[in-house]
């Protein structure tokens, strides 16, 4: 219904030329688009990417849905076997599961939801998997059709090398995005592209042809809407304002709109070690049972993590498991953007009592080495930490 709208705007837009099909490179800036030519002096990509579909036995003899197609099904599937472990098949198993659907996802990475922290990810795979199942380090190796018409898929258990077999009414594959370079053509246009299709940018978010832009899905760096309108301010500001504005990724958000939700910020723990060592990093912790508006809202084992660096307090990131998650990250953004980026106007700052941010607030007064951090949760709080 959006992109619709979006459609007519564009289409009835006195100084937009609008043609709602497939463009490609012909030349340095020439593209072929509906069968006629187009030349411009500034270009700008936003190709976005494409469902990506690994080269799965009988996959595609099988009729199967992507994110681009699942939700145009007119009734909805008593059972679903999702391939991939990722926020997309996470999301789509919690509605589908919530809508009454009998879900299995496999994921071939032994880590459910591999882009969040393990505890974080852990957390979420054994609350979800009280209504779904979650099969992890399971690499799906073929797909075919029982006698009674269900749709089947093999795995293979990465660590014992045991095949088991799934049957469902319907199979998603979220494994994840690729390039639409195979329909755009760079190539053509002169514009440098990684081994993945991914198109190249500078810092500036300039392609190697000097006028042409991209951004969003299409360079393939964060898949996000809320970074392509980020990113497309930098390329107005550089292409358009004629300015040297840098794109800036050191705090880029994310959410994983399930059940429990999930958001994140910043560094993990692992990459904040790695880069400041683990003497320079403190974490905190807070769960949301341990404040007033958590304990009425009788959540357990939801929680708050941040990461800073010891001395001066530099928020690093910050992950969030819980209701509101994708909320309460905000304010840790916020203050991840000034100029200093620290945990001191958190602690400055009044919290309005009982709220959910009391939780966020919490946990930046909580700050621990990360040893101590990590027998905290799993002694003290009985948390999995994998």
């Amino acid at each position: 219904r959006d992109i619709e709208m979006i459609r007519r705007g564009l289409s009835h837009a006195p100084n937009i030329d609008y043609y709602p099909h497939p463009a490609s490179f012909v030349a340095p800036y020439t593209l072929k688009v509906a069968g006629k030519y187009i030349k411009g002096d500034m270009i700008f990509l936003c190709t976005g990417s494409k469902p990506f579909i690994p080269p799965i036995k009988g996959l595609q003899r099988v009729e199967y849905h992507t994110s681009d197609t699942i939700l145009k099904i007119k009734k909805r599937p008593s059972s679903l076997i999702i391939v991939g472990g990722g926020y997309i098949a996470a999301e789509y198993g919690h509605f589908f599961s919530a809508m009454g659907t009998e879900v299995t996802i496999v994921g071939r990475n032994p880590q459910f939801l591999p882009q969040e922290e393990p505890e974080i990810s852990a957390l979420a795979k054994r609350e979800m998997g009280k209504y779904l199942k979650i099969i992890t380090n399971h690499e799906v190796v073929e797909v075919g059709k029982t006698l009674s018409g269900k749709k089947r898929v093999i795995a293979v258990d990465r660590s014992t090398g045991k095949r088991v077999s799934f049957t469902a009414d319907e199979i998603l594959v979220a494994a994840g995005r690729a390039s639409n370079s195979d329909v755009l053509k760079p190539e053509k246009g002169g514009i440098k592209t990684d081994k993945k299709g991914w198109i190249l940018v500078n810092e500036y978010l300039e392609t190697s042809m000097p006028n042409v832009w991209a951004m969003g899905d299409a360079i393939g760096v964060h898949l996000f809407k809320h970074v392509a309108n980020y990113e497309s301010e930098v390329v107005y500001y550089n292409a358009v304002l004629k300015r040297k504005v840098k794109v800036d990724y050191h705090a880029v958000p994310h959410a994983v709109f399930t059940y429990p939700e999930i958001a994140s910020v910043g560094m993990k723990e692992a990459e904040a070690i790695k880069k400041y060592g683990e003497d320079d990093v403190l974490i905190g912790i807070e769960r949301y049972q341990d404040t007033a508006k958590g304990e009425a809202m009788a959540v357990k084992d939801y929680f708050v993590k941040v990461i800073v660096k010891k001395d001066e307090l530099k928020i690093l990131g910050a992950h969030i498991i819980g209701p509101q998650a994708s909320v309460l990250i905000q304010e840790v953004i916020n203050l991840m953007y000034t100029e200093e980026g620290s945990a001191y106007p958190m602690f400055e700052a009044m919290h309005i009592h009982p709220a959910l941010s009391e939780v966020v607030e919490r946990a930046f007064g909580s700050l621990m080495p990360p040893k101590h951090y990590h027998h905290v949760l799993v002694e003290h709080y009985g948390l999995p930490e994998r």
